[in-house]
């Protein structure tokens, strides 16, 4: 009896299906935000002002006036100064109109005013950022001594009255660079905000198996602390920058608006509106554009902060 022929021989391993490999999570981030139209918006608001305040020279020049040009003509002696024509003056000439009194070009004051308040705002950001991560670091993996130290440092800062010691050291401070000295007080007390987000999460890091792998292997904390934890951190560090920003504006604005901010005729958002109260029944429009320029940017920041800690911070999120 002839035997039968021998079935093929079955496969002994499912074949290794050739996917793509997984997306980074900053890919999946991008593709996450690309889906949201209030993150488009968002975007498209924060680079267009971004862009007034780095091209504000080249804009104020192509406008034909500086910020500090005075135009007499614009404006009617025998009504106090107010703006020639509607809406505050707008005209082919001045095409966010002039300020009642001066004559000055209000569309040159704003985007000079943008450079001012997001170079303070952005690198009062920055200071803060880099202070914070790197005391958040220090005392989540360290512990001990230094995060008791570092603690108290933080909680004595988050308790001092920070307002009133602003406008105590801008009022005092009178021979000093605004720009400069407004830029370091504001970083001053920004930092531990982000210092306890961050050793909250370097806590939950510093014994995960790839550092204590790194640690065993003979890496220094440097290493362990810049290639392993700092990534880690990375996340809801740069999602909670983007909500720093639209504070650390208002602060400006708030400091400009009191008095104590930058000095005319140095253009500010905050120094435009409150000049503009005088005249906010004359003249309307010279307080609701730079009050627009101030709501709009930081919307625009603080909804795209929102949508970054959705994604980044998932966690951080829900508490």
């Amino acid at each position: 009896m002839h035997p039968s022929a021998p079935a093929p021989p079955a496969a002994t391993a499912a074949a290794v299906p050739t996917s793509a490999v997984p997306s980074s999570p900053w890919r999946l981030a991008r593709r996450e935000l690309s889906r949201r139209t209030s993150v488009k918006i968002s975007l498209a608001v924060v680079g267009l002002f971004l862009f007034m305040a780095a091209a504000a020279p080249l804009l104020s020049a192509l406008a034909g006036w500086s910020p500090d040009d005075f135009d007499r003509t614009a404006v009617d002696p025998y009504l106090g100064g107010t703006p020639v024509g509607p809406l505050g003056g707008i005209s082919a000439q001045h095409w966010l109109g002039v300020e009642p009194v001066t004559g000055r070009d209000l569309f040159a004051r704003v985007v000079h005013g943008a450079q001012v308040s997001l170079l303070i705002a952005l690198t009062a950001t920055a200071i803060v950022v880099i202070a914070g991560t790197a005391a958040g670091i220090a005392a989540g993996y360290f512990g001990g001594r230094t995060d008791a130290v570092l603690s108290r440092v933080m909680d004595l800062t988050m308790s001092f009255p920070s307002l009133i010691f602003m406008i105590a050291m801008m009022s005092v401070a009178k021979d000093v660079n605004r720009i400069v000295l407004m830029t370091a007080v504001i970083g001053l007390f920004g930092w531990p905000g982000v210092a306890r987000v961050v050793r909250g999460q370097t806590l939950s890091l510093r014994h995960r198996e790839y550092v204590d792998a790194a640690r065993v292997g003979g890496a220094g904390s440097w290493r362990i602390l810049t290639r392993d934890v700092l990534p880690g951190v990375a996340g809801p560090v740069i999602a909670y920058t983007t909500l720093i920003v639209p504070g650390m504006i208002a602060t400006e604005a708030a400091l400009s608006y009191l008095g104590v901010g930058v000095r005319p005729p140095t253009p500010s958002w905050g120094q435009m509106i409150a000049e503009s109260v005088s005249f906010y029944d004359t003249d309307p429009m010279y307080f609701v554009i730079p009050s627009a320029c101030l709501f709009l940017t930081v919307l625009a920041f603080t909804l795209l902060g929102d949508a970054l800690r959705d994604i980044l911070d998932p966690r951080g999120s829900r508490t």
